[in-house]
């Protein structure tokens, strides 16, 4: 009888629920990657590198907190669109080359609240996309020819 208890007390630990809720980003460490604006202005970025990261993005989070964002590294230079499918906050959407300059700036994209939802597309070749709390690249004065500082940002192979 113990053992049985024990068993699905084990069994119904080890089960996960899919998120139905909005869900809170993961704090992002105070030494880890970031990208510095030409103000000064320190964001610490959560970077996603691998297709299935980046398909996943800023999906169900309900805020991007002050100071933090997501960093999305490709392997080439190439026009990526980005969508907001199932994205529950308004975002800047900010396109940059290998050089760190800034290609192309999307402010205040809101939440995809229908399907099809729309693509975002630059128009313009670039190798990260940084994304943000809406409203953030206008507070510092984010526009194409703005040249960005990276650190901890390791370029995968590619």
């Amino acid at each position: 009888m113990r053992v049985s208890f024990l068993l699905l007390a084990a069994m119904l630990s080890c089960a996960r629920p899919i998120p139905q809720q909005p869900v809170t980003p993961p704090s992002v460490a105070a030494s880890g990657p970031s990208v510095t604006f030409p103000d000064g202005h320190l964001v610490r970025v959560e970077v996603v590198a691998d297709d299935e990261s980046r398909a996943q993005g800023l999906m169900f989070r309900d805020r991007v907190r002050e100071g933090t964002g997501m960093l999305f590294i490709f392997p080439q230079v190439d026009e990526y669109s980005f969508w907001m499918k199932n994205t529950l906050i308004p975002l800047d959407m900010i396109w940059i080359d290998d050089a760190k300059r800034v290609v192309h700036v999307k402010h205040d994209v809101p939440p995809c609240k229908a399907d099809p939802c729309p693509s975002y597309a630059p128009g313009v070749a670039a190798r990260y996309i940084l994304e943000v709390g809406a409203g953030v690249a206008k507070k510092h004065r984010i526009e194409t020819g703005s040249t960005l500082v990276f650190e901890g940002v390791v370029k995968p192979p590619g």
